[in-house]
């Protein structure tokens, strides 16, 4: 299937040409006339390439630009801008809104396909890159399925990441990539023998090393994602303790990367609250009274105090049944 590549131009002549020129090469072409009929097409059609010009009546380019690279949906698709010959004005404005690359005009023919072929080639990377991210999400739902005690832990413990995220004050960006390391933790548990997951008795000092490398074991499946600077640091350090006496590293207080101390309070929260194989669930009031014994010990105090209240007053909400299905949907399409 031939790659579609969206015009979006007011001037005839140049969408003329640039329509014959992809054709010539093999690609679809789309065309729009203006920036607001360019938002609606790429809604509809996802177009794998836009080139875009700076000036256009109802929304410019710049705009145009912006909102598509403000939108997690669009925000992959290669943008290459269409500017006057050495407008360095347009490229530096370009450049803050996020084009991935520029063409000035009148157009090289050579030139032309050269980055036209490049960026096609980008997004196809980048496409694969998402495919491989979405099977990494997959395999951490493996990971819990293996476990009937801990069914919809990952669901309720990426919720409750990020909601303890964004009371901290954290942006929602961070609280994002939070809610990733939350929905991950345990991903490096797919290369934990599942005798010793599921073993309902004390584990013995050999299977308890065993498990405490999955830590490690996860950071490394999620390294090649570009997600893995936020969210690697997170999976790596889910069991450090704030007094250093955690693992794999040792990382105490603020050496522990504030991701990995949410996700550590948030994951004993659930893990606490719900039915395991060596005990029943306990109350809220007996978890609660369980962490604070805790502070500055295990977990955070401060992140800890923020967490009880939101409990306490009743803010923290319960994921919906489908959230986790949405959510994987929402970041891969």
């Amino acid at each position: 299937m031939s790659a579609k590549i969206l015009i979006v131009d007011d001037d005839p002549y140049i969408t003329t040409m640039l329509v014959r020129m992809l054709r010539r090469e093999g690609y679809t072409p789309i065309t729009a006339a203006d920036g607001r009929e360019a938002l609606e097409i790429v809604a509809r059609e996802h177009p794998d390439l836009i080139l875009l010009d700076v000036t256009m009546p109802h929304i410019d380019g710049f705009t145009v630009c912006q909102q598509l690279k403000d939108n997690e949906h669009t925000a992959l698709i290669p943008v290459t801008m269409l500017t006057g010959l050495d407008d360095r004005e347009h490229q530096q404005r370009g450049i803050e809104v996020g084009a991935d690359d520029f063409l000035t005009k009148p157009f090289e023919y050579s030139l032309l396909r050269a980055r036209i072929h490049s960026q096609l080639r980008l997004k196809r990377l980048t496409d694969q890159l998402e495919r491989t991210e979405s099977v990494i999400f997959m395999l951490a739902l493996a990971v819990e399925a293996k476990d009937s005690y801990t069914e919809g832990h990952l669901r309720r413990l990426a919720c409750y990441s990020e909601q303890l995220a964004l009371a901290a004050g954290l942006s929602p960006e961070q609280s994002k990539m939070i809610r990733y390391g939350g929905l991950l933790h345990d991903i490096g548990k797919i290369s934990v023998d599942d005798a010793v997951l599921r073993k309902p008795g004390a584990l013995t000092i050999e299977e308890y090393a065993h498990i405490k490398l999955h830590p490690e074991y996860g950071a490394r499946i999620v390294a090649p994602m570009r997600f893995a600077t936020d969210v690697g640091p997170i999976i790596l350090g889910h069991h450090e303790c704030w007094d250093g006496k955690g693992y794999p590293r040792g990382l105490a207080g603020q050496e522990i990367p504030i991701g990995a101390r949410i996700v550590s309070i948030v994951d004993a929260y659930d893990a606490m609250m719900t039915d395991r194989p060596y005990r029943q669930a306990m109350s809220r009031e007996d978890t609660l009274d369980q962490l604070r014994s805790g502070s500055g010990i295990q977990w955070d105090p401060q992140l800890l105090d923020i967490f009880i209240e939101l409990v306490e007053t009743d803010k923290l909400y319960l994921p919906a049944q489908e959230s986790l299905q949405v959510g994987l949907e929402t970041r891969f399409p």
